[in-house]
């Protein structure tokens, strides 16, 4: 594949440009765009290694043009976007959204809505409403195999630049479903596992017991108020964590990172 020749804008009243600063300083326009922005080489070498193809790349003048800078364009980087675009250094930091700007970054169009599969090891996050909790989750659940996320309504939103940059990559290799609502579960095939810091099983027991199902659906809520009443009526099983160091509570994404390492663990023994 050749490299596609880069437009090189230099107007920061340019539409493009325009569209890239929301993308990348508005958590929500990407629903608006049916695109989002990833920023950086650790999460556009992610997207390259699952295949997804750019629509847009975007370089500074000075990543661009200097070689000890960017060993790998215009060979890598260079062809892997549809489009490519170059603007000068000023510009590519006033449009991102990191302190320190990684000088190149990727477009990319928003994938296909996707329909809940009732039979995929998941998680649920109900109004789990910080972007660096949601993006770790993300990559716990990539980590241990849970292939789908399910967002209820009121979560962060799960393409946002501060999620993205959170999940490092988790992204490409989840089902990510937004905007559920809790009547959607019903579709579910798969027990829903609930987290309590006052009822139910600890969880290193129910895993001695062999009462954790597996495949399952573990269910993380808000940082201060938990799961909703509405969504713990569903749950066929609830677990404690031992904090034998006498905290109150965890993190949700500790939390889930425990819950769902100790089902890979089972899986795998399996």
């Amino acid at each position: 594949m050749s490299a596609a020749p880069a437009q090189h804008i230099t107007s920061r009243d340019n539409a493009f440009l325009k569209d890239l600063r929301r993308l990348a300083q508005d958590n929500t326009a990407y629903r608006k765009q049916g695109r989002f922005w990833a920023e950086g080489d650790h999460l556009c070498r992610a997207a390259m290694v699952r295949g997804v193809q750019p629509a847009v790349g975007v370089f500074s003048e000075s990543f661009w043009q200097n070689p000890k800078s960017r060993p790998l364009a215009p060979v890598e980087w260079a062809r892997a976007a549809i489009k490519n675009i170059v603007i000068p250094d000023a510009l590519f930091r006033d449009i991102s959204g990191l302190e320190s700007p990684a000088s190149m970054g990727f477009v990319v169009n928003l994938p296909n809505a996707a329909s809940l599969q009732p039979t995929t090891a998941s998680v649920i996050l109900d109004r789990v409403q910080d972007a660096g909790n949601v993006g770790s989750i993300l990559r716990s659940a990539s980590a241990f195999g849970f292939k789908q996320v399910i967002a209820l309504k009121g979560t962060a939103a799960l393409w946002s630049p501060k999620v993205l940059r959170a999940g490092m990559g988790a992204h490409w290799g989840l089902q990510l479903i937004e905007g559920v609502e809790l009547s959607d579960l019903a579709v579910l095939a798969l027990p829903i596992l609930v987290t309590s810091s006052h009822r139910g099983s600890f969880l290193h027991q129910a895993l001695q017991n062999k009462e954790l199902p597996t495949p399952c659906v573990w269910a993380l809520g808000h940082e201060g108020q938990g799961v909703s009443a509405e969504l713990e009526a569903l749950a066929s099983l609830h677990v404690r964590i031992a904090q034998p160091g006498g905290e109150e509570s965890l993190n949700v994404a500790a939390a889930a990172a425990i819950c769902l390492h100790a089902s890979a663990s089972l899986s795998h023994a399996n």
